[in-house]
């Protein structure tokens, strides 16, 4: 078993030797206590959060470029600016609370990318926008029952500055499909 001592010198020399920055012991105790500060289940919130947000900038990028209709790419840059913002935002919070969060999507949505990656045209309308009404009906949920139970009251802060945001692009996913759909459906020759 590895003394407290002996992990904290360790991170101090791997984040000297991997990620080339001087981090004394003190430094990395310091992070270590910050961190104990937040709680487990407000760790695992940001950290999915973060993974999640990842997900929607790669999958907005990608909207942005092969979306075949304008809707779907102006949806794809909102995704991208404003989880960009909450992105940047969760990282600020994790840095000053010693949280370390995850720097890439999760697998499942590495699979959604490299799928939708596949597609083209409406069908990759179709699918991107429908795996964006299940994401965001995932995350509203997600953030409205954080919104209830975060311990960190900065958590909770950006909890509820960011629930608006996630509601509204849920409004407009639905709507962007409905767009899609009404222009699938043929129209009919008048006589």
């Amino acid at each position: 078993m590895i003394s407290n001592k002996s992990f904290v010198t360790t991170l101090a020399v791997l984040g000297t030797v991997v990620g080339g920055v001087s981090a004394s012991p003190a430094m990395a105790r310091s992070a270590m206590t910050m961190s104990s500060r937040v709680s487990a289940s407000d760790r695992h919130f940001m950290q999915a959060a973060a993974q999640g947000g990842i997900a929607e900038v790669a999958l907005g990028q990608l909207a942005a470029r092969k979306g075949s209709m304008s809707v779907v790419r102006r949806f794809g840059r909102r995704m991208v600016h404003d989880h960009s913002m909450a992105n940047a935002s969760l990282k600020a919070l994790a840095r000053r609370k010693g949280v370390m969060l995850p720097t890439g999507m999760k697998a499942e949505d590495r699979r959604l990318h490299t799928r939708l990656s596949r597609l083209s045209g409406r069908t990759f309308d179709r699918s991107y926008m429908r795996a964006m009404i299940n994401d965001h009906v995932k995350d509203v949920a997600e953030f409205q029952k954080e919104s209830g139970r975060a311990n960190d009251t900065d958590l909770h802060n950006f909890v509820i500055k960011t629930l608006p945001t996630l509601q509204d692009h849920l409004v407009m996913a639905r709507r962007t499909m409905g767009i899609i759909e009404a222009n699938r459906r043929p129209m009919r020759r008048m006589r």
